[in-house]
């Protein structure tokens, strides 16, 4: 079991950036890949990025593609999201989780955190 928080989230204006931190507790943090999703009101939680547990490989949604970054720290115990040219469309809450199987890059995930806030304006 691994506990997770997020952090970073805010309001900021289409175009400009958010770092999302995700630092994780119990379960050996640098075993398990990461991945970051989000949940837009009224919407399913759909998948944004996800890192391997060495940082070695990353994948990303499309929609995300050339403007998002994840990234990870295993010596901090933390997983990063860097989102650049942020568009109205990016606005909802944004979680981690950790793998918890199936196959890279679409592994199942558990010990999801709480969420953070984005808020993109026009």
């Amino acid at each position: 079991q691994v506990q997770l928080v997020e952090s970073g989230g805010g309001l900021v204006q289409a175009g400009g950036s958010l770092r999302l931190s995700c630092a994780a507790s119990g379960r050996t943090f640098s075993s398990y890949a990461m991945g970051w999703f989000r949940q837009a009101p009224g919407k399913e939680r759909e998948f944004v990025a996800a890192i391997s547990w060495s940082g070695g490989s990353t994948f990303y949604a499309d929609s995300v593609k050339g403007r998002f970054t994840i990234s990870r720290d295993n010596t901090k115990n933390t997983v990063y999201l860097q989102m650049n040219s942020l568009k109205p469309e990016d606005t909802a809450v944004y979680c981690c989780a950790a793998e918890a199987g199936g196959t890279w890059p679409h592994y199942e995930y558990d010990s999801w955190g709480q969420g953070t806030q984005v808020t993109v304006s026009s």
